[in-house]
């Protein structure tokens, strides 16, 4: 799409920033991110960039909503388009009669959500443009329910700083795919639990039943197959201790606003 060629040029701004100039682009794709010095290069930029970031850009500023009509016809499935495990494969068998959220961790009302409960409760509309660390973009329509609003009525500790979420698909053998971000994402308007998509129930292969759409940051960031939300204070409790598959993984930026 045309969008792409603006989003790039962004992305590779903020990374200039945040490196020193470099203007390095980090690509799903790229076989640097397998280099060990390479990697290293970009875990020195990572606070960088979070803070350049927020220093040209208000987190509290809506992400654009386009028309029907600007919707792409095709809206790319990228990663991981099945689930994975044996659960979500239970799950998916009863079309998620059973399946519940689970809204816990740093909370003072831990909350269990079945999908029916979910789609009753007030809901937010958006067509919003998801643009992936690859290069691609595409503008799609999405329902779901406002993070904000569940993580009030799970009476969120002021201790909280961060939401991470679990999802039910793997990347190997004990390694189950997560992601996070801050209170500042965790409450903005658009962040929601995504359960539709163009209209109909959102497809497995874009995360049924449930993934996270944080409008302002890029592609990897919007979890698919989330099965549980938890509130902590500190990201280096989990697995890599970067808040996300990805970041632990491949060192990509934790923080990846656009």
């Amino acid at each position: 799409m045309s969008d792409t060629k603006m989003i790039l040029p962004r992305r590779k701004f903020l990374s200039a920033a945040a490196l020193g100039g470099g203007g390095l682009l980090l690509s799903g794709c790229d076989a640097l991110t397998e280099d060990a010095g390479f990697r290293s290069f970009l875990r020195t930029g990572e606070a960088l960039n979070k803070g350049a970031h927020r220093l040209i850009s208000d987190r509290s500023a809506l992400a654009p909503e386009f028309s029907a009509a600007d919707m792409s016809p095709v809206f790319k499935a990228n990663g991981s388009i099945t689930g994975g495990t044996a659960e979500y494969a239970a799950h998916l068998a009863t079309k998620f009669t059973d399946w519940q959220l689970r809204i816990d961790g740093m909370v003072r009302n831990p909350l269990n959500l079945d999908l029916a409960k979910l789609m009753a409760m007030p809901s937010r509309e958006q067509i919003t443009r998801h643009d992936c660390v690859e290069g691609w973009s595409a503008i799609g329509k999405w329902r779901g329910t406002p993070l904000g609003m569940l993580l009030k009525q799970a009476d969120l500790s002021t201790k909280a700083r961060y939401i991470v979420f679990h999802c039910a698909d793997q990347w190997g053998p004990g390694v189950p795919y997560y992601e996070s971000v801050d209170l500042i994402d965790a409450f903005h308007p658009q962040t929601i639990l995504a359960w539709g998509m163009n209209d109909g129930v959102l497809p497995v292969r874009h995360g049924a039943p449930l993934r996270l759409r944080v409008e302002r940051q890029l592609g990897y960031k919007h979890a698919k197959y989330v099965m549980r939300v938890e509130a902590t204070d500190d990201l280096g409790k989990f697995f890599g201790g970067k808040g996300g598959y990805w970041e632990d993984a491949h060192d990509y930026d934790w923080y990846a606003g656009i």
